[in-house]
């Protein structure tokens, strides 16, 4: 592993330090809703740079800026953040993993380190090995890098297909932490559905993957709050066009005078799989 092990906290953390405005006791997101949620960081200057702006829409023109302010929205400092992730699949019981999350912070670039601790509690899907670790490392106007370690691949970086895999048992995958929709070519801001979401003022944003792989995803809707910019909700849809997962922040807290993500929930809609991700919140 790269030394971004080493410091820091991770984006989960570190967007509801550095990044969120001030926050009411509402439905309000957190900066790391992001990243994430990741951002959750991603780019689109590669997709476009075959396609001028007098070729698209005023909806895809918006869509592209929305998405690269959201990509611009990088850490301004080092944070670390604990937490459990707990993982419920259809007609079983809850299996509960410690999760550490990093924020590493370079002149030039940022990391964030997921940490993921299995039980030892006989569950098949457990990896024996005790640990997966998975790197996320931002540059300015570059694609995200993934290095995975989960004790059989070491330092292992995974490209394309290789990202929609889960993140140890969990229903997000490598590119849910890394936020990869945003760095898709295609980028729209749609009509209102609703006059608000969760009691907020938002913007919809359909990010669409051109050439989605088959393991993967072909259409993102982002629920984006307008005052601080966090994801208020998001809905991914299979290579089919069919829903996959659902994602929103379920609760907040109060923290040193700043509201911070305390629970976000991912549920995968065609398996009834559900991960919840809360975080020890200090006060």
């Amino acid at each position: 592993m790269k030394q971004g092990l080493q410091g820091g906290a991770s984006i989960l953390a570190s967007r509801g330090n550095s990044l969120q405005k001030a926050a009411r006791e509402d439905a309000r997101p957190t900066r790391f809703t992001l990243s994430f949620l990741a951002v959750l960081v991603l780019f689109l200057a590669v997709g476009s740079k075959a396609e001028t702006t007098n070729t698209l829409s005023n909806a895809d023109i918006q869509g592209r800026q929305l998405a690269q302010q959201l990509c611009d929205a990088r850490l301004t400092e080092n944070s670390f953040q604990t937490g459990v992730l707990k993982i419920k699949r259809a007609k079983a019981s809850e299996t509960n993993f410690p999760i550490r999350c990093q924020g590493i912070v370079t002149p030039t670039n940022w990391t964030t380190v997921y940490i993921l601790n299995y039980p030892t509690n006989g569950d098949v899907l457990a990896n024996t090995s005790g640990t997966t670790v998975l790197e996320v490392n931002h540059a300015q106007n570059q694609p995200n890098q993934y290095e995975f370690n989960d004790g059989a691949c070491m330092g292992y970086e995974m490209k394309g297909s290789k990202t929609y895999l889960p993140f140890g048992s969990s229903d997000f995958w490598i590119a849910d932490l890394g936020l990869e929709f945003l760095h898709w070519p295609a980028q729209k801001i749609l009509p209102k559905t609703t006059a608000l979401k969760r009691g907020r003022e938002y913007t919809l944003l359909e990010s669409t993957n051109p050439t989605p792989p088959t393991n993967g995803y072909s259409r993102v809707l982002s629920w984006i709050d307008k005052e601080s910019g966090g994801i208020l909700a998001a809905e991914a849809y299979d290579a089919k066009g069919k829903l996959l997962k659902e994602f929103e922040p379920k609760s907040f807290k109060k923290v040193n005078g700043q509201w911070e993500l305390q629970e976000m929930e991912i549920r995968n809609v065609q398996t009834g799989s559900r991960t919840r991700l809360q975080f020890d919140l200090k006060n």
